[in-house]
């Protein structure tokens, strides 16, 4: 029989995203643009080093968008990679947009959702998406007649395959009965104490462990943004701190490793601007929490 200091010792080191197969933790692109995501970054340069390193270092999986700056973060994307590496995926989403206050809004329906795809395949410079997530930010649109677009775009050949966003266990189910969903990718983090970051724009966002459950059990990928929430939130990170004294790691190191020993299907994409920060990201991969250490973590996380 297996224990569970061999499970946690042997996780999987690679994620199959329908056909295909990525290293399990990926890029989020969403820091490239200027601050607040709005506008150029203050060092274009870097931006484009920041990518090309992500590649170098072995990272497989980028997920962008149009609305990234907007307009930003795919163009830097493209200068840094494009031609694009065969084994490399990148990820885009559709259903939101950048208000001029700087905001989210949604841009969900069929116009708007085929507009995105437009400016995500020009913008990235290729005639298909390999992955979209319908990202779901309004009730503008009912849902299920927004996937059929992406069901139609992809049977125009501009998109591979499809994935969810901000949606909960009854959502998915539904789609599930349209199309398969390659991936989830939902807000899901450690806050150190306090308390799952869980904020729902919608009264169909259940609770992020169980929709983390139920695509565990399905065998969907779930991608957690903004899976760094630590440093700023609620009391001292007593679980988090003591293991990464332990393991002569950041805390945030710790909330990465984290979350690759809750799930199998998890794929964090942790954002950053900076070639140092990426590389700190990039060696969680190698750190080996023992089960006392995530269980310890997981009860802090739920005080």
């Amino acid at each position: 029989m297996t224990s569970a200091a061999q499970t946690f010792a042997h996780l999987p080191a690679c994620l199959r995203l329908g056909d295909r197969e990525v290293r399990r933790l990926g890029y989020g692109a969403m820091r490239l643009p200027g601050p607040d995501v709005w506008g150029p970054p203050a060092d274009p340069r870097e931006a484009v080093r920041v990518v090309r390193r992500a590649v170098e270092l072995g990272i497989q999986f980028i997920d962008t968008s149009w609305y990234y700056g907007p307009h930003i973060a795919n163009p830097i994307i493209a200068e840094a990679l494009h031609p694009y590496p065969a084994d490399l995926l990148i990820a885009t989403k559709l259903g939101g947009m950048r208000t001029p206050d700087k905001g989210w809004g949604p841009y969900f329906r069929p116009e708007q959702l085929r507009e995105g795809c437009e400016h995500d395949l020009r913008e990235l410079r290729v005639e298909t998406l390999d992955l979209v997530h319908l990202r779901y930010l309004s009730g503008e649109m009912p849902f299920l007649e927004s996937l059929d677009v992406l069901i139609q775009l992809r049977a125009e050949g501009k998109l591979r395959q499809i994935g969810l966003s901000n949606v909960g266990v009854a959502q998915i189910k539904a789609a599930l009965s349209r199309t398969p969903v390659a991936t989830v990718q939902n807000l899901y983090n450690v806050a150190g104490g306090g308390g799952f970051l869980a904020k729902a724009t919608h009264a169909e966002v259940d609770a992020p462990e169980e929709v983390l459950d139920f695509c565990t059990a399905q065998g969907i990928a779930f991608l957690p943004f903004f899976p760094l929430a630590v440093g700023t939130y609620g009391r001292p990170h007593g679980a988090l701190d003591a293991a990464a004294a332990l393991h002569g790691v950041s805390t945030a190191q710790i909330a990465l490793a984290w979350l690759l020993a809750r799930s199998p299907v998890i794929l964090p994409i942790p954002g950053t601007s900076s070639v140092a920060h990426l590389e700190e990201n990039w060696a969680a991969r190698t750190i080996r929490l023992t089960p006392e250490e995530v269980a310890g973590i997981a009860r802090e996380a739920r005080a």
